[in-house]
């Protein structure tokens, strides 16, 4: 009778896993914690509780949710527990497991420590397989091995296919990846905006997480790409981050007039001096939107000596665009007219004659320059 007690537990359990109404064994929230819990419907069959952890000061943390799900394949099913942690934009972080709950194979083998390791790189991919290939065309019928044709079926090599997958687990993968990344994600992003807040956006904003540095600069710029007061200082960090796409595309989205006053343009300047070479570019071509002041014009020009090609034709080209330039940075220029590169030397002084610079200084530069004998080309 104990037997047929532990078979009725077990069916019920799996019967209310299949309705999505079970979920995973309680996991005791942090003390230091608070939770919020919301049930999700997400059709007639599949509802479940998701819980969003709050931090000390009551703000939003992170989600996670008890999973309980049935994995039947083969004409066993197999009662699986896990708890699933996404941060607030519904990306997921990680899993671990309640206490005595482990993975096991068809085989019935508990999974291995590279195992774990394996699933954990396989869910936290969002560009998986499984998001276009059936469960059919990954194994063979009545199996949880992969189909001879996997590869034809999922486009890819079977390396590839065996890379993101664990063998004799391919359903568990599979069922598990979709729970990680359905329409959870979608509710997860809802509850979060309903938490929007000036303080909730300057905390995105100086994260690390780069999910999260996009999501609040597109809810901080005007339509313009205008930057509020209160978050200039925010978004100048994020281009002076250490995430160079983040940084590029703050920079691109930030309104031209933006960079209107001296000090921004000095600390553009700074910000160019310090960075990498993808975000210097990335730089000289937004200020192609901004009209240069002399606190810019004049570093700039003194720069063109130490600029590759690349970046001397856009510096010039800047210098160039400017309805005129100062006498400092005229004379900056001139300074450069007795440098060893000859193409330089050239462009910078056609720049010149065209600015008609008025300075005795630029002036008798530039004669002197016009005076040289040419140098043959070799």
């Amino acid at each position: 009778m104990q037997n047929a007690g532990n078979w009725i537990g077990f069916w019920m359990a799996l019967l209310l896993g299949l309705t999505g109404i079970s979920e995973g064994k309680p996991m005791p929230a942090p003390k230091t914690e608070s939770v919020r819990s919301y049930t999700i419907t997400e059709n007639d069959t599949t509802v479940y509780v998701l819980h969003l952890s709050l931090d000390g000061a009551g703000q939003p943390a992170y989600f996670y949710r008890n999973v309980f799900t049935p994995v039947c394949l083969t004409g066993e099913c197999k009662p699986v527990y896990i708890n699933f942690y996404w941060d607030l934009l519904g990306n997921y972080t990680r899993f671990d497991f309640p206490p005595g709950e482990e993975l096991t194979k068809m085989d019935h083998k508990p999974f291995k420590p590279e195992d774990y390791e394996k699933l954990q790189t396989i869910l936290a991919n969002t560009n998986s397989l499984f998001r276009q290939v059936a469960m059919d065309d990954l194994v063979g019928k009545g199996t949880e091995n992969l189909a001879d044709s996997v590869d034809a079926k999922a486009g890819a090599t079977l390396k590839t296919v065996k890379n993101e997958v664990i063998e004799g687990a391919v359903y568990t993968c599979y069922t598990l990846w979709h729970i990680a990344h359905g329409k959870v994600v979608n509710e997860m992003q809802r509850i979060t905006e309903s938490y929007r807040s000036e303080a909730l956006l300057h905390r995105f904003m100086t994260s690390t997480n780069h999910h999260y540095q996009y999501w609040a600069l597109d809810r901080v710029l005007g339509p313009g790409g205008q930057v509020p007061p209160t978050f200039a200082a925010d978004v100048q960090g994020l281009i002076r981050g250490k995430n160079v796409f983040t940084a590029r595309y703050a920079l691109q989205k930030v309104a031209p007039d933006f960079w209107n006053t001296p000090e921004r343009q000095r600390w553009l300047w700074d910000t160019y001096l310090k960075a990498g070479y993808t975000l210097q570019l990335a730089i000289l071509k937004k200020l192609t939107t901004t009209r240069l002041l002399p606190t810019l014009t004049e570093p700039m020009a003194g720069h063109l000596p130490n600029a590759n090609p690349e970046q001397f034709t856009l510096l010039l080209n800047l210098l160039a665009a400017q309805p005129a330039l100062s006498e400092k940075t005229q004379l900056a220029m001139a300074g450069q007219l007795s440098g060893s590169n000859p193409d330089y030397t050239a462009r910078i002084y056609q720049l010149l004659t065209s600015q008609r610079p008025k300075n005795r200084a630029v002036q008798a530069q530039m004669a002197r320059f016009q005076s040289k004998p040419v140098q043959p080309q070799h």
